[in-house]
């Protein structure tokens, strides 16, 4: 008898998007499984989730105390070994501490914290993170943050351009990338990457905000329902569901 795919959710002190991930789950049909940041152990996750908050009051830098608990020992190896990881807003912070995708996250360049609906142009990746959104399409999530300016040098930026590891970009309605649509000043207007293999999907917005209907919008739940199509397909989690 086969299992549901279960999604490990990362809850640092100070972590807010943990049960909010937890419930989208069980939208989507999973079964999902909170694990402190001090426990090395994911269990039989299918998938990892790294949600938006404070991680350790962010005392330090965004992410950069959360890169050393001992969950994220866990988290780097299940990426490398091709695991399907999600890292929103704080988690996304966490993930480019960590070096598990590249750049930083600074602090948005005209020093507001910003909290509203975002439009945001998908580009070509090949990630099953968003295997079910169309390639130019615009989507609209959640945002919000006060450190989601993504920078880094002029070579990585190039390299992500070159190998298709930029997922979404910040626009206006229209889906045009224009300066004032930029909601933090990140680099070239990127609010999402992917790494080389397209397992690990870093992001500012909260697509679990955006999971249904009666709340504004049902684009973030598509991001997770394309991952569930993904693990179906594949033979490994299947053979972990049995």
């Amino acid at each position: 008898m086969t299992r549901s795919p279960q999604v490990a959710v990362i809850v640092f002190p100070g972590t807010w998007s943990d049960r909010d991930f937890a419930h989208v789950a069980a939208l989507v049909g999973w079964e999902s499984r909170l694990v402190w940041h001090a426990d090395g152990d994911l269990g039989e996750a299918d998938a990892v989730v790294l949600p938006g908050g404070f991680a350790h009051g962010d005392h330090l830098r965004t992410g950069a105390i959360a890169r050393f608990s001992p969950v994220m020992r866990a988290v780097e190896a299940f990426a490398a070994a091709g695991g399907p990881v999600l890292g929103s807003c704080n988690g996304f912070q966490v993930l480019t501490e960590a070096g598990i995708l590249p750049g930083v996250l600074l602090r948005n360049d005209h020093l507001e914290f910003r909290c509203d609906w975002q439009p945001l142009r998908v580009e070509p990746t090949a990630s099953p993170w968003l295997s079910g959104l169309e390639p130019g399409e615009t989507i609209r999530l959640p945002i919000s943050h006060g450190e989601g300016r993504f920078y880094a040098d002029e070579a990585t930026l190039d390299r992500l351009e070159r190998d298709g590891l930029v997922a979404l970009r910040y626009t206006d309605e229209a889906g045009s990338v224009v300066p004032g649509a930029n909601p933090n000043g990140s680099l070239r207007s990127i609010a999402a990457i992917v790494n080389e293999r397209g397992n690990v999907l870093g992001l500012m917005p909260h697509p679990e905000r955006a999971a249904e209907s009666e709340i504004g919008g049902t684009d973030g739940l598509r991001i997770l329902r394309a991952l569930d199509a993904w693990l179906v397909a594949q033979p490994a989690a299947a053979e972990r569901r049995l």
